[in-house]
C-alpha cells in the first residue's frame, strides 16, 4: 500500500502542475481520474470518480483572483482511495466509490487553501523576478521560475501522501462497519451525484441546444459505464 500511495502522489504532483504551467487540460478530473486508474490497474473506477468530480465542479473557473477547489487532487486522492481499499476487500463496488467520494470531496477545499498559501508564497519570488530583470540577471529569474514549480510539486505530492495515507485507514476501519441502510444510501447516491453534476453543468452552459446535447451524451456514457461494469462482474 505504502509504496501505492507513493507512486500516486508523485504522479498527482506531476498531473496537477498542468494547472499552473503546461495548461493542457491533463489536469481535469475527467481526465485526472483514467490517468490514476491506468496507474493503479483500474481505468474504469478512475473515469467514474474523475466524470463524477468534474460534474460537480465544473462551474469552478480560475477566473481573475479566485483559486478554486482544487478538483485535480481531490480526484486523485478518490480514485487511489476507491482502487487501493477496493483491491484490498477483494471487490470494486458503487457503494465503495461513493463512499470515497463523499468522504474525500471536501479535501478539495482545503487544497485550495494550500493553493493560496502557495501562490502568495510565489509572489514573493515575482517580485525578486522583476528585481532581478532590471539587473538583467536572467539565470536568477529562471532559478525562480523553478523554485516556483517546486514548490507547487512538492505541496501537492506532499498534501496527497498524507490525506490519501490517513484516508486509505479510515476506509478500511469505517466501511466494513457500514450497516445495510448506509449501503443502500450509498447506492441511490450513487445514481443521484450524476443528476447533481447535471444540474451543475446545465448552469454553466449558455449556448442553446447544448444542455441538451449534454444531458443525451452524459446518460449514454452513463449506460455503457453501467453495461461495462455489469459485464466485467
Amino acid at each position: 500500500m505504502f509504496w501505492n500511495v507513493l507512486i500516486t502522489s508523485f504522479a498527482g504532483g506531476i498531473i496537477c502542475l498542468d494547472r499552473i504551467f503546461l495548461q493542457v487540460m491533463v489536469s481535469r478530473p475527467v481526465v485526472t481520474g483514467p490517468i490514476i486508474g491506468l496507474i493503479l490497474n483500474d481505468p474504469f473506477t478512475g473515469l467514474l470518480c474523475g466524470a463524477l468530480v468534474e460534474l460537480l465542479w465544473i462551474d469552478r473557473l480560475p477566473i481573475g483572483t479566485y483559486v478554486p477547489p482544487n478538483d485535480s487532487i481531490t480526484t486523485v486522492i478518490i480514485t487511489a482511495a476507491a482502487i487501493i481499499t477496493g483491491n484490498t476487500f477483494g471487490h470494486h463496488s458503487r457503494e465503495l466509490a461513493t463512499f470515497c467520494i463523499l468522504l474525500f470531496l471536501p479535501l478539495g477545499y482545503v487544497s485550495q487553501k494550500m493553493d493560496t498559501f502557495v501562490i502568495k508564497s510565489n509572489d514573493r519570488l515575482s517580485k525578486n523576478a522583476v528585481s532581478d530583470a532590471e539587473k538583467g540577471d536572467v539565470k536568477s529569474i529562471s532559478r525562480k521560475h523553478v523554485q516556483g514549480l517546486l514548490r507547487s510539486f512538492l505541496a501537492t505530492v506532499i498534501f496527497i501522501f498524507i490525506f490519501l495515507y490517513l484516508g486509505l485507514f479510515l476506509v478500511f476501519w469505517i466501511f466494513p462497519l457500514l450497516p445495510l441502510f448506509i449501503l443502500k444510501a450509498l447506492t441511490l447516491c450513487y445514481f443521484f451525484l450524476p443528476m447533481l453534476g447535471v444540474a451543475v453543468a446545465m448552469i454553466t452552459i449558455k449556448r442553446q441546444g447544448m444542455v441538451a446535447l449534454f444531458c443525451v451524451v452524459f446518460v449514454t456514457v452513463l449506460m455503457i459505464m453501467e453495461f461495462a461494469h455489469g459485464f466485467a462482474k
